[in-house]
């Protein structure tokens, strides 16, 4: 017994031998969606390798935050004016909002960087793409 799909096959083919259709070359068709695979994991590796990059800044963020406290509760001494406790508090709490705006900001340039590398990966490919499938129709008469 001949095998199913192959007679379907077969069938396919001669009816767009018969209605003139242009032949389809697989070949090419994998060979475009293996690049948009290969682009796409590209993209999710930037995008991995950004999230590493965050995750690494905000454990150094955490790490200088818990020394900073324990700074501020080893030098802490209740002796003194109230004037001389506010004033290191003040510091304290400037120095405390310098570094989150700074951190803040650090975070927000490695989101930044991650997303833009991964869009462009992707972007990339887009025109890529395109340029492909504008070749190869312009090819045909």
């Amino acid at each position: 017994m001949a095998d199913s799909s192959q007679n379907f096959t077969d069938m396919f083919r001669k009816l767009g031998e018969q209605l003139n259709l242009p032949q389809v070359d697989m070949a090419r068709i994998m060979q475009h969606h293996q690049k948009n695979l290969d682009a796409m994991t590209r993209s999710w590796q930037a995008m991995a390798t950004g999230a590493g990059e965050i995750a690494k800044k905000q454990r150094a963020i955490f790490d200088a935050a818990v020394q900073d406290v324990s700074a501020m509760v080893k030098d802490y001494q209740p002796t003194g004016s109230p004037q001389e406790m506010v004033t290191k508090q003040t510091e304290f709490a400037k120095k405390a909002m310098e570094a989150a705006i700074a951190n803040t900001r650090d975070i927000a340039e490695l989101v930044q960087k991650s997303s833009t590398e991964a869009f462009t990966i992707v972007q990339d490919r887009m025109k890529e793409s395109y340029d492909e499938i504008r070749s190869s129709l312009e090819k045909k008469p």
